[in-house]
C-alpha cells in the first residue's frame, strides 16, 4: 500500500516563507518513476493544481500564480518531495496536498494522481 505523509505548514505573515515535506512509502510503488505534485484547496473552493515535477526532478510545472514564488523539489533516494513557498500572500491560505502518480496522464490534472497525502493547513495573515 502506498502512503504519502506530509509535514510542515502552519501560519505565517504575508511575505513570509514555508516549506512542506512529503514522504512516499510503499513496496509496490516505484518512487523513482513517479510524478509528484502539490495541490491546494481553499475553503469553499475546489482543489487546484499548484506545482508538479517529473520523476527526475529536472522539470517543474507551475500554476501561473505560483511561478517565481513556489518551487518543488524531490530526493528520490529519500522518497521525499518538498514544496518551498516564498512571498506568501493571504490568498495562498489553503490545505495543501502532496500527490504522486505512476501514470502518464496530464501532469496538471487532479485525476492523474492516484496517491494523496493527508493535507496540511497553510494560513497566511495580512
Amino acid at each position: 500500500q502506498v502512503q504519502l505523509v506530509q509535514s510542515g505548514g502552519g501560519s505565517v505573515q504575508a511575505g513570509g516563507s514555508l516549506r512542506l515535506s512529503c514522504v512516499v512509502s510503499g513496496r509496490s510503488f516505484t518512487v523513482y518513476r513517479a510524478r509528484a505534485a502539490w495541490f491546494r484547496q481553499a475553503p469553499g473552493k475546489e482543489r487546484e493544481f499548484v506545482i508538479a515535477t517529473d520523476w527526475s526532478g529536472r522539470y517543474s510545472y507551475y500554476a501561473d500564480s505560483m511561478k517565481g514564488r513556489f518551487a518543488i523539489s524531490r530526493d528520490n533516494n529519500k522518497s521525499m518531495v518538498y514544496l518551498q513557498m516564498n512571498s506568501l500572500k493571504p490568498e495562498d491560505t489553503a490545505v495543501y496536498y502532496c500527490a504522486a502518480s505512476s501514470s502518464l496522464g496530464y501532469i496538471r490534472a487532479l485525476d492523474t494522481y492516484e496517491y494523496w497525502g493527508q493535507g496540511t493547513q497553510v494560513t497566511v495573515s495580512s
